[in-house]
């Protein structure tokens, strides 16, 4: 069996999950099993039009948090956390220490398009 060399690594938005899955669609005419579920599972969780996603990743990424990987950012703009519990817990995991300012300062952000 051929070995699978990973040749890029990007984190994706929800919203770029879906649009690829709508590009599968349309070349393939049909998804796979795994597809359909992936689709399902996308259309039940996406919480902001794609185009306000992208303003709000743009926005996240002016802030210039240094300690901020675009993973984190793709978790900020797919879970959308309200408030400052719901956001420290996207970051439990995370070998990552923020500033209360900067926690402050994405919830500001985050809230505008919650």
């Amino acid at each position: 069996m051929s070995e699978i060399t990973i040749i890029n690594e990007k984190p994706v938005t929800i919203y770029e999950v879906r649009d690829k899955l709508g590009e599968i669609k349309k070349r393939d005419k049909e998804l796979s099993f795994r597809a359909k579920k992936t689709e399902e599972f996308v259309n039940n969780v996406v919480l902001l039009k794609e185009k306000k996603a992208r303003e709000l990743m743009e926005e996240l990424e002016k802030l210039s948090i240094e300690k901020l990987k675009p993973r984190h950012l793709v978790k900020i703009v797919d879970v959308l956390p309200k408030d400052m519990d719901s956001l420290k817990i996207l970051f439990t995991n995370e070998p990552i220490a923020l500033k209360l300012e900067e926690f402050e300062k994405i919830i500001e952000i985050v809230k505008k398009y919650a």
